[in-house]
């Protein structure tokens, strides 16, 4: 609200200074409207370099000084070839214009590259304070994990909310459909107990970029500004996130990291649940939710057997393991008998 008002004050203040002293010979009226528009416009270029990462501020600056100074190199060289005169003057405030503007430009577009680190310890907190943040996705919050992870102490730092964020799961709250609004409604309940921690730092930014139009594409944005990480459950923006070189804390590669190594000759106690899809294949499942497949146990489902393993596949969805048993049951009694009695008579 404060810098609202010192912008207000600013723009009322050039014009009244453009109104009384009518620069360029226009009416009073003109001169202030061209004053507050010049006003206006110093507001705009203040917002957008407000929104530039550290980085790219550096480039930008360093790039307009050198375009300056090849601005001046290349004034030197037209005072020499050409009379003095209007045609000159124009040529080189042309130059200098251009000179400045493509040096802002092209410093800003690089501006990723420099290496902060090379100036000493002089941005050292502030890049340290800014590798602390987390970013939530939409899905991580949904997830529910991120919660119990932040408490345990796994999670450390800050953990930031972006607005647009926060719309978007207030969105899928209020759908019509019931399964997408209890998802949403989840993730507000998480996000509420995280709130609610005083052990956890969860912070509401309000930073946005209008330029992108994906919730997906402004989340990778201002993980650039901010030289934070994301923390998701969203594989595509895991993916997306790579190319732009963000780092990335999915939730389910920690879970499948997290998951016991199981080796072949391995023995393990499963209980089969359901028939597989081949022939005379069992199901059963880890308490990780790890898929285990049985040779030929498909007449003990809802039993408890020992298998051993045979072999492991890692697959993009998780984990399988596959394996048989090593001891088939006995046959029951009364079937044992009459099978030995059909072997003595034949």
């Amino acid at each position: 609200m404060d810098l609202v008002f010192i912008r207000v004050v600013f723009v009322l203040v050039f014009a009244a200074a453009c109104y009384f002293f009518r620069p360029f010979g226009l009416s009073a009226t003109v001169s202030a409207g061209v004053g507050a528009a010049a006003a206006a416009l110093v507001i705009l270029f203040e917002v957008r370099v407000r929104a530039l990462g550290l980085r790219r501020l550096i480039g930008a600056v360093a790039g307009s000084v050198l375009g300056i100074f090849g601005a001046f190199l290349f004034s030197l060289v037209l005072a020499n070839s050409l009379p003095a005169g209007s045609v000159r003057s124009v040529l080189q405030i042309f130059v200098l214009l251009l000179m400045s503007y493509v040096g802002l430009v092209v410093g800003a577009s690089k501006g990723d590259l420099l290496n902060l680190s090379a100036l000493g310890g002089l941005f050292t907190g502030d890049r340290q304070t800014r590798r602390d943040m987390k970013l939530l996705d939409t899905s991580a919050i949904i997830d529910g994990r991120i919660a119990d992870m932040a408490e345990t102490g796994f999670v450390d730092g800050t953990l930031v909310v972006p607005e647009f964020v926060l719309h978007e799961l207030q969105m899928v709250a209020d759908s019509t459909d019931s399964s997408k609004r209890q998802r949403g409604r989840r993730g507000l309940d998480v996000l509420q107990r995280m709130q609610g921690n005083s052990l956890l730092n969860v912070q509401i930014v309000k930073d946005d970029f209008p330029q992108a139009r994906e919730v997906d594409l402004k989340l990778i944005e201002l993980a650039k500004k901010f030289e934070a990480k994301i923390i998701t459950t969203d594989f595509n923006l895991n993916k997306v996130a790579q190319v732009h070189r963000v780092q990335v804390l999915n939730i389910n590669d920690l879970a499948n990291s997290l998951k016991p190594v199981v080796l072949p000759g391995e023995k393990m106690n499963i209980v089969i649940l359901k028939e597989g899809k081949e022939y005379d294949q069992g199901v059963g499942y880890l308490d990780d939710g790890t898929m285990v497949v049985v040779d030929h146990a498909r007449r003990m489902i809802g039993r408890a057997v020992e298998i051993n393993v045979t072999s492991v596949l890692q697959t993009a969805s998780g984990k399988m393991i596959f394996g048989r048993m090593d001891e088939l049951p006995q046959k029951p009694e009364a079937v044992r008998v009459a099978t030995e009695v059909r072997e003595i008579s034949g």
